[in-house]
């Protein structure tokens, strides 16, 4: 059997500030980098999950919006992380209550409330 891997690309104005951003704010790690000149691609991990940050396509930056599914604990962490003195944190739902954190490009990234299981295809509506 095969297993599927996916790592999504978010499109940001600058590789540091980006990667600042995820590793302080969010708790990643960057793992590597590819820099001709100046840093064009990074990716960020944590705990299995795997971001590329590039900065190839200025005319693509802020428009990523990724779905991180976390256990209760690290929900309420990364609520309590990001919600403090400028924090990038606000309330969503996404057919279901969720966290949005965005990063300094504009990219956001929804984290769905782990206490609610009960959602189907037909609740996917953003409000």
């Amino acid at each position: 059997m095969t297993a599927w891997y996916s790592r999504p690309v978010l499109f940001v104005a600058d590789i540091d500030r980006a990667s600042t951003f995820y590793v302080e704010r969010l708790g990643f790690s960057e793992t590597w980098r590819h820099v001709d000149g100046r840093a064009l691609v990074a990716q960020v991990e944590r705990d299995g999950c795997e971001l590329l940050l590039s900065c190839q396509w200025p005319d693509k930056v802020g428009g990523a919006m990724t779905f991180v599914s976390l256990d209760r604990p690290e929900f309420e962490a990364v609520k309590a992380r990001m919600g403090g003195p400028g924090g990038a944190v606000r309330e969503g739902w996404w057919g279901y209550p969720c966290l949005i954190v965005t990063d300094p490009d504009g990219n956001e990234l929804y984290f769905p409330d782990p206490g609610d299981v009960d959602v189907g295809p037909d609740d996917m509506s953003v409000a």
